[in-house]
C-alpha cells in the first residue's frame, strides 16, 4: 500500500490513528514510544535471532517427522522483536501428536538455550535452566485445520503476520481450505515466503512415534508447563501476559481447564 492509501484507510477507521509515523488503535497513543522503540530494536536484533531459529527448526523437524509446518510467530515476525524475547513457533502436526510435538520442541529447546545462557531475558523468558529462546506458541493437528473452529480476523491476522519456514503447502492447505480468512486479509491468498527452507535429507522415521506416546506426553507437558506458571508467581504481570495470550488461541491453548 501506498502512503496516501494507508492514510485514506486510517481516516475511514474510528479505531486508528497516525502518530510518529505508526498506525495504532487510537487507545494506544501513551504506548507509542514504547512500539517506536520495539520497532527499532527489532532492526538492531532480529536478524541474528531469525538465524538462530532456522538452525532450531533444520534440528527439529529432522528429529520430529510427525511436524508438518513451522512458522515464526510472535514479535520476530511481526516486528517488534527484542533481544530479551523468546521466539514464537507455530506448529501444523499429524493427527494425535499435538502434545508429543510441545514437549520435542520445549526439550530441544531447553538444549538449545543451553548455549545461549547470555541472552537478556525478562519475567517471561527467565527459566531456571537455561532462558527461555525457543517456544511453541500454536500446535494445531491436520484435522484441526479442515476445517477451523475460528475463522475470525485474530486468526487471520495470525496467519497472515506468521512467517513459514518449512511445509508451506500444510499452510496453503489451511487457506485454501478456510476462505473466510480471506474475507479478513485477501492478501493471504498471494503472501510471499521469504525465509521458506528445504526440509532435511533425513529424519528420523515415524514409527518412532507412535500416536499412544502423545498421552504421556500431554501429562509431562502439562507437569512442565504448570511448573513454569508457578516459577513466575511472583511476577503479576508475567502471569497476566500469559492468560492474555492464552485466551486469544482458545480453543486450540494445550493444557485448558475451561
Amino acid at each position: 500500500m501506498s502512503a496516501d492509501q494507508i492514510r485514506r484507510a486510517v481516516a475511514a477507521s474510528p479505531d486508528l490513528a497516525i502518530a510518529e509515523g505508526l498506525v495504532i488503535e487510537r487507545d494506544s497513543h501513551s504506548r507509542v514510544g514504547e512500539i517506536r522503540s520495539r520497532s527499532q530494536t527489532h532492526e538492531a536484533d532480529s536478524g541474528r535471532y531469525i538465524d538462530l531459529t532456522l538452525a532450531f527448526v533444520r534440528r527439529l523437524v529432522a528429529i520430529a517427522p510427525f511436524v508438518r509446518s513451522v512458522s515464526i510467530a510472535g514479535s520476530l515476525a511481526s516486528g517488534g522483536f527484542r533481544a530479551s524475547d523468546d521466539v514464537d513457533l507455530n506448529l501444523i502436526v499429524d493427527d494425535g501428536h499435538r502434545h508429543l510435538a510441545y514437549v520435542v520442541v520445549n526439550f530441544l529447546g531447553i538444549l538449545h538455550a543451553l548455549g545461549h545462557r547470555s541472552k537478556p531475558i525478562d519475567d517471561l523468558s527467565r527459566r531456571p535452566i537455561a532462558p527461555r529462546l525457543m517456544t511453541a506458541n500454536l500446535i494445531l493437528e491436520s484435522s484441526q485445520c479442515r476445517p477451523l473452529q475460528r475463522l475470525d480476523e485474530d486468526m487471520a491476522f495470525e496467519l497472515l503476520v506468521a512467517e513459514p519456514v518449512f511445509g508451506i503447502d500444510a499452510v496453503d492447505e489451511i487457506i485454501d481450505g478456510n476462505p473466510g480468512l480471506l474475507d479478513h486479509f485477501p492478501q493471504l491468498a498471494q503472501r510471499d515466503a521469504p525465509l521458506l527452507m528445504d526440509g532435511p535429507a533425513v529424519r528420523l522415521p515415524k514409527m518412532l512415534f507412535p500416536g499412544f506416546l502423545d498421552t504421556p506426553a500431554r501429562h509431562l507437558g502439562e507437569m512442565a508447563w504448570r511448573y513454569m506458571q508457578w516459577t513466575r508467581r511472583h511476577h503479576p504481570d508475567a502471569l497476566a501476559r500469559v492468560a492474555y495470550v492464552r485466551s486469544t488461541m482458545r480453543p486450540y491453548a494445550l493444557f485448558d481447564s475451561r
